[in-house]
C-alpha cells in the first residue's frame, strides 16, 4: 500500500463520501436529534469518531495515550452537544485531526509507531477504516432526518 492509497481512503475517493463531508452544513440541534431505534445520535458518533482518531494520532505520533477500560468512555455523556459553539468545535477537530493524518500518511510508513510496535501504515489504515465505518453511520442516520446530501453532494443509493 502506498500513501495515496491512505489519502484517498481518508478523504473518501473512489470508496465513497468525504468523512468531513458528512458533518457538512448540519445543524447543531439535527446533530442531537435521536431517530427510533438508532443507538447513537450524530453527535454521538462525531465525538466518538473523534476520540478514537485523537487516539491513533497520538500513537502514529509516538505517544502513549491510555487505552480506555470501557467502551463507554469514548462516548460523549450528553447525546446532543449543548450549543453550536461546541458543534463547531467537534467538526473542526475532526476534519483538522484528518489533515493531520493526511500529512502523516506522507512519512515512512512502515516506521515503527507504538510501544506494541505497530506501524504508521496499519494505525493510518485503522483510522481510515473506522472514519468510513461511522461516516457511513452517519449519512444512514441523516437522511433519515431529511439532512442529506451535504451541499458538497453525496450519494442517496
Amino acid at each position: 500500500m502506498n500513501s495515496q492509497t491512505l489519502i484517498n481512503g481518508l478523504r473518501g475517493d473512489s470508496a465513497h463520501v468525504n468523512p468531513s463531508n458528512v458533518f457538512e452544513e448540519l445543524d447543531w440541534e439535527t446533530a442531537g436529534e435521536t431517530i427510533e431505534r438508532s443507538p447513537y445520535t450524530v453527535w454521538e458518533l462525531i465525538w466518538h469518531m473523534n476520540y478514537w482518531q485523537r487516539f491513533l494520532l497520538e500513537l502514529i505520533q509516538g505517544k502513549e495515550p491510555v487505552y480506555p477500560e470501557h467502551s463507554d468512555e469514548s462516548w460523549p455523556r450528553n447525546k446532543m452537544p449543548q450549543s453550536k459553539a461546541e458543534w463547531d468545535e467537534e467538526v473542526s477537530r475532526f476534519t483538522n485531526d484528518v489533515k493531520i493524518a493526511e500529512e502523516e500518511c506522507e512519512k515512512d510508513l512502515n516506521e515503527m509507531c507504538s510501544t506494541d510496535n505497530t506501524t504508521r501504515q496499519s494505525l493510518l489504515m485503522d483510522l481510515v477504516i473506522h472514519n468510513s465505518y461511522h461516516g457511513g453511520q452517519v449519512v444512514l442516520l441523516r437522511r433519515q432526518l431529511g439532512s442529506w446530501p451535504p451541499p458538497s453532494g453525496g450519494d442517496t443509493w
